[in-house]
């Protein structure tokens, strides 16, 4: 075979040119290649931020029984970082956690000052969460938050600051020229307002200009390096990570998390060809490992036999980086490139449900009360259901897999490039007792107050997606006199804070409850970040429908007031929810007058909206003018004073002749198994707390290459992957640990086995690695 020079091939062939030209034009397109100027240094970064995955209450329903005991898919912090040549830069970082957090937040920025200087600080540098009540908690300052996991987890606290520094300093060492192209579009079916008896006491006049009673936009960015082409996105898109359940106890990204992984390996499949079959993306999942391992000959008889000469291997030591090594996503990274990274960010969430069926009574299974939530009288029984109910996996899929199409689809057409400035503006605001000057009817103003933070009793009620106990219920706006007692015992809110709270009946009055430290914040960041005509609102808290809609128009009237030329009329302003900390929800007044769960968590009082938008608007025409704002007073750095009831680990320990790291249940001999079919393998364990095993993995299942070299297929970061972690009894120093593998439809038929790794506390407190694997079993 002869190979010629390109310039003499396209002279000696012309249709080679002819091709090519085609070629070029499929790929314009399909969106892969833009041909056009960069204006901004780009850079994203990944890195993993699961935590552990033992003994920690996870964070979002406060339920003390979700404890954690294993991992559906891990957790990573996704950033991107743009920045103009010479000028201002921007960092927004995405959290598959449940919320940011202002001490996470704090020693995040200190790490970067150490790094930097002034590079990065408070006021440039945006944290987010996706808002998934699947991951471990322990993380927040504030008492109210850490109750249910008891107290300050260091564990949870450090893998996230680790995890974001890392991804920011990827993004930095990633900075290329590229550009930026946003678009947007609508899905109809991944969210609905749990909450639409308040939602319709909003004006009808002001509901009467949407079409739906949720946000159904999302906003996309696409990022594509001037070397390397399209490196990632991220997008913003309003619906709660609550499509897996208050009694899961698998660490999950949930909807948001799947949909980023799906995408992710959307575009490794459509970007490396070779290393996936022409199907992409099947049962929603797409296809991680196919034609880069030879196809074993379609012989079954030849495959039992090949299977049946690998049994189970005895646990065995193993180095610290072992897992890491043979991760499934490292052995598909390009070096020389930067992998792409797809973010679903949170928005406005705070009254948006993925569980699209609707609420039903468990009794019954008739719909539960409009207004209240309940069944029979009681919140208990009244849950969401998701599109794949009963399986809170499969709606989890479903729902991520719905936001991930129209991504791609966004990602594939966008063509409006950003252009302009690179800007920002951050304050602190003390919101316990600030003035909000609201217009009058007929004219004037006046000056109204918001409060110290509060939540009343429509809070103990839970949601449709996770309920509450006892017998409180939303919509709650008298309150009862024994839980009154009860709240009296531990601090009886003064006539002025009740007054200012009303109508909300307080529950707690968390705002001035001191001890042992601060039960909720009062200072708050808000912040704005500009790249070109986009505007991104960062709020620590989470916005229902109609309070996200007042501060984006509010926002947008500011900048675009005064024939402002630095705004051209298609800025877009997106709300990133639960960003920097957390102050739980804001409502519309009128949404806070029905006090559902939503309403009854609006910490400060029935003019907090105002506020926002008060403050925002602030900071918005601060940005138009050039001028800079007051940077607000610092909130309390309270790690010094964080409290921890959780036990540590002592040691672990398996029967007289047992290894760590051998199997208890292993597959049956000459196993056959059909795409769709479960395996499940039992390994002699040690608690997950030993090592996290930070950008590694538990589980594995390796596919043979050949005759004897086996080839990393699917782990902890795979959806149809579980690791399930458990022990006999509390007290028990003996565990197992259970891979579940849900054999997708995408799998390629050959010899399989399952891996585990782990590490192992001696009672000395050394830590020792191992690992142990499954016999071989055949997939047809």
């Amino acid at each position: 075979m002869e190979f010629y020079p390109l310039s003499n091939l396209y002279l000696q062939r012309p249709i080679w040119f002819l091709i090519s030209l085609v070629f070029l034009l499929l790929l314009l397109l399909n969106g892969r290649v833009v041909l056009s100027d960069p204006n901004y240094l780009i850079g994203l970064g990944s890195y993993d931020i699961t935590g552990p995955a033992a003994d920690v209450n996870m964070m979002g329903y406060a339920n003390t029984e979700q404890i954690a005991s294993g991992i559906h898919f891990r957790l990573r912090a996704r950033s991107f970082i743009v920045a103009q040549p010479q000028g201002n830069r921007v960092v927004f970082v995405n959290l598959d956690a449940c919320m940011a957090s202002q001490l996470v937040t704090i020693k995040v920025i200190e790490r970067l000052k150490a790094r930097y200087g002034d590079l990065y600080t408070e006021k440039n540098v945006a944290i987010s969460g996706i808002h998934t009540h699947a991951g471990p908690g322990g993380y927040l300052q504030y008492v109210v938050y850490i109750v249910t996991s008891l107290g300050f987890v260091r564990q949870s606290f450090d893998a996230l600051v680790d995890g974001i520094e890392k991804c920011i300093i990827q993004a930095h060492e990633n900075l290329q020229p590229g550009s930026i192209f946003v678009n947007k579009g609508e899905i109809l079916d991944a969210g609905v307002n749990r909450s639409p008896s308040a939602y319709l006491n909003n004006p009808a006049e002001e509901r009467s200009k949407y079409k739906y009673d949720v946000d159904k936009e999302m906003t996309l960015l696409k990022f594509v390096d001037a070397k390397w082409g399209p490196v990632g996105s991220f997008n913003w898109f309003a619906t709660h990570g609550t499509s897996m359940s208050r009694t899961n106890s698998l660490i999950s990204g949930d909807n948001k998390g799947a949909a980023a992984r799906f995408m992710e390996d959307w575009f490794r499949h459509s970007g490396i060809g070779n290393l996936y079959s022409d199907e992409g993306v099947a049962d929603g999942i797409p296809r991680r490992v196919s034609n880069i391992i030879p196809g074993l000959h379609d012989n079954h008889h030849k495959l039992l036999e090949l299977a049946a000469s690998f049994q189970s291997t005895p646990g065995r030591p193993a180095t610290k980086i072992l897992s890491v090594a043979r991760r499934v996503r490292g052995a598909l990274r390009q070096a020389d490139k930067p992998g792409f990274v797809s973010a679903f960010c949170q928005s406005n969430c705070g009254d948006v449900s993925p569980n699209v069926l609707g609420a039903f009574c468990t009794d019954t299974g008739l719909p539960c009360d409009f207004n209240h939530s309940t069944c029979g009288g009681k919140n208990e029984l009244c849950y969401g259901r998701g599109p794949g109910y009963p399986d809170e996996f499969e709606s989890t899929r479903i729902i991520g897999e719905r936001q991930l199409k129209k991504a791609v689809d966004l990602f594939n057409t966008a063509s409006e490039k950003l252009n302009g400035k690179v800007d920002y503006r951050h304050s602190f605001i003390d919101f316990s007792q600030l003035e909000v000057t609201l217009p009058k009817q007929g004219g004037g103003s006046e000056v109204v107050k918001t409060c110290p933070a509060a939540i009343g009793f429509g809070f103990a009620a839970g949601t449709t997606d996770g309920p509450g106990a006892f017998d409180f219920k939303q919509g709650d706006d008298k309150g009862n006199a024994f839980w009154r007692l009860v709240r009296n015992l531990i601090k009886t809110p003064g006539k002025e804070q009740v007054d200012c709270q009303h109508p909300k009946p307080i529950l707690l009055d968390t705002g001035e409850m001191k001890k042992p430290y601060d039960w909720a914040p009062s200072i708050l960041p808000i912040q704005i970040l500009r790249v070109g005509q986009l505007v991104i609102l960062s709020v620590p808290g989470e916005f229902t429908t109609m309070a996200g809609r007042r501060l984006r128009d509010a926002v947008k009237t500011v900048l675009m007031s005064g024939g402002n030329k630095k705004f051209n009329s298609n800025v877009h302003v997106v709300i990133a929810g639960l960003t920097n900390t957390y102050s739980q929800y804001v409502t519309t007044i009128e949404e806070y007058e029905i006090q559902r769960y939503e309403g009854a968590s609006t910490l400060y009082g029935p003019h907090t909206l105002s506020a926002y938008i008060q403050e925002f608007k602030k900071l918005a025409a601060a940005l138009t003018s050039g001028q800079s704002v007051e940077p607000g007073p610092q909130p309390p750095d309270l790690l010094d004073k964080q409290i921890s009831l959780l036990t540590p680990v002592v040691m672990d320990a398996t029967p007289p002749g047992v290894h760590f790291g051998d199997c208890s249940s292993d597959v049956p001999l000459n196993s056959t198994f059909k795409r769709g079919d479960t395996v499940k393998v039992v390994f002699w364990s040690a608690c997950p707390r030993n090592d996290l095993m930070t950008e590694g993995t538990f589980s594995l299942v390796e596919i043979l290459q050949g005759k004897d070299n086996w080839f990393p297929a699917y782990d902890d970061d795979d959806f149809c992957l579980r690791f399930k972690w458990s022990r006999p009894s509390k007290l028990s120093t003996r565990s197992h640990a259970t891979m579940e593998w849900r054999i997708p439809q995408s799998a390629n038929p050959g010899v399989y086995r399952m891996r585990h790794f782990g590490a192992a506390k001696s009672l000395l407190g050394s830590i020792r690695h191992f690992t142990g694997s499954s016999s071989a079993f055949v997939v047809t």
